[in-house]
């Protein structure tokens, strides 16, 4: 069967979302055109490092070649939510990333997971032997503007512990670099009253 390759060259909306609480959030990218609307499912850190690399992208384009780009503080125009309901084209397991000169646009490609080893010169190629695929053309202020977003997004996630960085729970967190140890507890606090040295 060969693989289905959605490609958005004008998107009116690329976002990243979530769907549920801090902590048990589940992490998409949704890509609007006309008529036409595809979900997929990837994970937080995926999110993130799509983001910064965007990001690097856009330095190195400008380094290079001395395209006009839109700042790096700029303000998110999109906060709404991810359009419902969320129907899950696939799992994201590879993301390719490059520039289309011509066009002036970044190209975002997102791969469905295979249960085999990917062969790399599927990524931005339509041969038709591949992974499922979402390929997204985007101005260099869409491009920006994503990442804007994407960070907003990954923040707004259960703040990370000063110490080891991981998640801190609402519920309690047991910190690998304290071993465990909470401030504040005393030995003494932890024993019942029939435990008598």
């Amino acid at each position: 069967m060969s693989r289905a390759i959605h490609i958005f060259r004008s998107p009116d909306r690329f976002v990243a979302g979530t769907v549920g609480e801090p902590g048990d959030r589940a992490f998409y990218l949704q890509v609007s055109q006309d008529n036409r609307l595809v979900s997929v499912l990837l994970e937080k850190q995926q999110v993130q490092i799509l983001a910064e690399r965007i990001g690097a992208l856009l330095g190195e384009v400008h380094r290079r070649f001395g395209a006009e780009l839109p700042p790096t503080d700029v303000d998110v125009d999109d906060l709404e939510p991810l359009q419902m309901p969320v129907d899950v084209e696939f799992r994201v397991g590879t993301m390719g990333l490059g520039w289309e000169a011509d066009a002036g646009a970044v190209v975002v490609e997102l791969l469905a997971v295979t249960e085999t080893p990917l062969d790399e010169s599927v990524v931005l190629d339509d041969t038709d032997e591949g992974p499922d695929t979402v390929r997204v053309f985007l101005a260099p202020a869409e491009a920006r503007q994503f990442s804007a977003r994407t960070e907003l997004i990954v923040d707004a996630g259960r703040p990370p512990c000063p110490l080891c960085g991981r998640p801190l729970d609402p519920a309690g967190h047991i910190c690998a670099r304290t071993n465990g140890y909470h401030r504040g507890i005393e030995l003494s606090d932890l024993q019942k009253p029939d435990d008598e040295p």
